[in-house]
């Protein structure tokens, strides 16, 4: 093994691989974390298997100005900037405020740790996808083995720049021709690949999701079928169906569908999928333990827990979506999933304040089920039936049966809504309202980032139970340069090779 002291900041942002730092994850024979790898940390079988885990181990757990267990990028970190670039969930304190009210900039903290810790994250799966083939031909591990660390390894590679593209780059869905983010292809393992790695510049929005695209395609052919705590087929073509409906891919969407629709099933009870990682509805949730987890400022029972069960209640539900009138009153997903306290209703998807142990739902098979639907409601005509039917099987479970289903004429024009409503109800408190956010102002369908309650004003839950006027701010025109985040200032001023172009505005 070598070290180096890392001079240039795009090694800090992605070159310190620390492949070997799993030390929470229950396997043997760990590489130190404080080296950089070279070719004896894919020598034996178990090395391998501890590299792997330290990639799942640094999306779970993250960086966060130059600490761990802060919640970046797949950790409480990455649903709360997904929920308070939004509407629906309300920022109580100052703890994400800057995000809450659209009060970035190229220094900031959050998006600034979001960006290390995705290219950290990318940096360390591609260095292990370099050497699978080499420990295959080393007699190390099987070819069916290394394919199966492929398929895991390019799944999390592109759910990592996807997650890139969405805060920093403007959607597919309104000019693929425009920038992108660097898609890093290849690791840094050595001070002499930094300059390589500088000159990967921004490509453009279409060529980066064609890239999405292809590395899914080959993950899908590599993995086996799995439970929702490794990356699996369902989950790389689960995330083909996120990803084809950014792009607008309709029949794409359908057909990513159809091959898990007979595999996984909306759960009978909305909390279900919230209460461990084995259900009909988890595809991939990244999974924490009393001994592994992103820590109390990174974990979402910690974050977004209701104060009175022992969370610090940073983040509660919005009275915006509470009160609108396309939930339902009856709606179960009010009971079973919110508890209440004197300062508001807080989501209960989240409930181990003490350990921690709640996993993080990446992909769930409703998404991919309102994904069709609203494939289905795009594509209109003959395939408007199946839209609501798929609409109606996310939405009827949490109801009682004296709430009708909705109907094709019920609905009228309205179909569409009534699923990107769904959405927001079904995904409340999981991050997904600023994706839709993203790509539907791109098409045109939303002007930007709606008005939200005013932060640290809801003090009561009285906004919640009465008619008191919510005090609304912060909404954003998708023209704004703040629409999308800044590329952190750092990453410009260090990149000596080749510097990637700032984002308008900044």
């Amino acid at each position: 093994m070598k070290k180096f002291a890392i001079k240039n900041i795009k090694m800090v942002l992605i070159g310190a691989a620390l492949v070997g730092f799993t030390s929470a994850c229950e396997v043997t024979d760990l590489v130190p974390a404080n080296l950089i790898p070279d070719s004896e940390a894919f020598s034996t079988a178990p090395r391998i298997e501890s590299a792997v885990l330290g990639v799942y181990e640094s999306a779970q757990r993250g960086f966060y100005s130059d600490v761990v267990q802060r919640g970046y990028p797949f950790g409480a970190a990455n649903v709360e900037q997904g929920d308070l670039r939004g509407e629906d969930m309300y920022n109580d304190q100052a703890f994400y405020e800057i995000t809450y009210n659209n009060s970035y900039s190229p220094n900031s903290a959050n998006n600034a740790g979001m960006w290390i810790s995705l290219y950290r994250m990318i940096n360390r799966l591609n260095i292990i996808l370099e050497n699978l083939d080499i420990a295959v031909t080393n007699g190390v591990l099987t070819t069916e083995k290394a394919n199966a660390y492929k398929g895991e390894m390019l799944f999390l590679r592109a759910l990592a720049h996807h997650e890139l593209l969405i805060h920093f780059a403007r959607p597919f869905s309104d000019n693929p021709s425009s920038m992108g983010i660097p898609y890093r292809t290849f690791g840094i393992d050595d001070v002499t690949k930094v300059p390589d790695a500088e000159a990967v510049g921004r490509t453009t929005v279409g060529e980066d999701y064609a890239q999405l695209i292809k590395d899914l395609d080959a993950a899908e052919g590599f993995l086996p079928e799995g439970n929702a705590s490794r990356a699996n087929k369902g989950a790389a073509i689960a995330l083909k169906s996120r990803v084809k409906l950014h792009m607008k891919d309709w029949p794409g969407v359908l057909a990513e569908y159809a091959k898990v629709s007979s595999k996984y099933a909306v759960t009978a009870s909305p909390v279900t999928p919230f209460r461990g990682s084995a259900s009909s509805d988890n595809i991939f949730s990244f999974i924490n333990s009393a001994t592994s987890n992103p820590g109390t400022n990174g974990a979402l029972p910690a974050m977004y827990g209701n104060p009175n069960l022992g969370a610090r209640g940073l983040v509660k539900i919005s009275p915006i979506i509470w009160r609108a009138d396309f939930w339902n009153t009856e709606d179960t997903r009010r009971t079973l999933l919110t508890t209440r306290s004197a300062l508001g209703i807080f989501t209960n998807k989240y409930i181990d304040a003490t350990t921690f142990s709640d996993p993080n739902p990446i992909l769930r098979f409703s998404e991919v089920v309102l994904n069709a639907a609203e494939a289905n409601a795009r594509l209109g005509g003959a395939n408007t039936a199946a839209a609501v039917a798929l609409l109606n099987s996310v939405r009827s479970r949490a109801l009682p049966t004296s709430v009708p289903a909705y109907t094709v004429s019920d609905l009228g024009e309205n179909v569409l809504t009534a699923i990107l409503n769904e959405r927001r109800i079904e995904f409340l408190a999981e991050g997904r309202r600023w994706p839709d956010i993203h790509r539907l102002s791109g098409e045109g369908l939303m002007a930007g980032i709606p008005s939200k309650a005013t932060s640290r004003s809801i003090t009561s839950i009285d906004f919640y139970t009465t008619s008191k006027t919510i005090p609304m701010d912060h909404s954003l025109a998708y023209t704004s340069n703040l629409f999308v985040w800044p590329i952190p200032l750092a990453e410009l001023q260090n990149n000596n090779t080749a510097p990637i172009e700032q984002n308008p505005g900044y």
